[in-house]
């Protein structure tokens, strides 16, 4: 058994071992993308303080102010935790997908449980752009996204982010073909159709990704 770790990973390496594709045309991003949530006042608000934030510092943050400044609150205003599904951060990902002992810790994911998480339906990394980063953060969402659908034993897709400083991309992962969105950032306009991704995110999960559950999440 071949065993690779998250932040080792590329995805021509990826695309090699697990026989992957990567298309620029994908149904199920484009659906994901033009979602129709709306934002209240109070999430645009909120956004908008966050926002603030971020042009102000953001280029000069590290990794850890990155994410509990900007990302994690982005997230939990889009009211992602409830008794069914969690996010949750830092938590160690492996499973064996092919012939590879694929392992890693990953910045982010949404999951079944709330206390401790179950089966991933969603990862991110992210990274604050400077020289010192070492990986490729598109290689390791995708990675974890591979174990994640392994985890789950289904066919459903998988869909994840990676963040490099105030640049957001989404991914979605359906079978053998994996899709990367254009880039948002965060501190123009495009904070509000990140969030109604996120929104959306949730009842993706809801309607699709416990589909086939013994116990579809409500």
């Amino acid at each position: 058994m071949k065993k690779l770790t998250f932040k080792d990973c590329s995805l021509t390496q990826l695309d090699k071992a697990f026989g992957l594709t990567q298309i620029w045309q994908c149904e199920l991003l484009k659906k994901w993308e033009n979602n129709s949530c709306e934002i209240t006042a109070f999430e645009k608000e909120s956004l908008l303080n966050f926002q603030e934030a971020l042009i102000r510092g953001g280029r000069a943050w590290n990794e850890v102010e990155l994410e509990n400044k900007f990302i994690s609150p982005v997230i939990m205003t889009a009211k992602i935790d409830d008794g069914k599904i969690g996010y949750f951060l830092e938590r160690p990902l492996l499973g064996i997908v092919g012939d590879y002992e694929l392992s890693g810790t990953v910045d982010g994911m949404i999951a079944s449980g709330f206390r401790e998480p179950g089966e991933p339906y969603f990862c991110f990394h992210e990274y604050k752009r400077s020289i010192e980063n070492q990986g490729s953060p598109d290689a390791q969402v995708l990675a974890a996204m591979l174990v994640a659908r392994e985890m789950n034993q289904n066919a459903l897709p998988i869909y994840g982010l990676f963040v490099v400083g105030l640049v957001w991309n989404f991914v979605l992962l359906n079978r053998q073909e994996y899709c990367i969105s254009a880039e948002y950032t965060a501190a123009n306009e495009d904070i509000f159709a990140i969030f109604k991704m996120l929104k959306a995110l949730k009842q993706i999960i809801k309607s699709e990704l416990s589909a086939n559950t013994a116990a579809p999440l409500k």
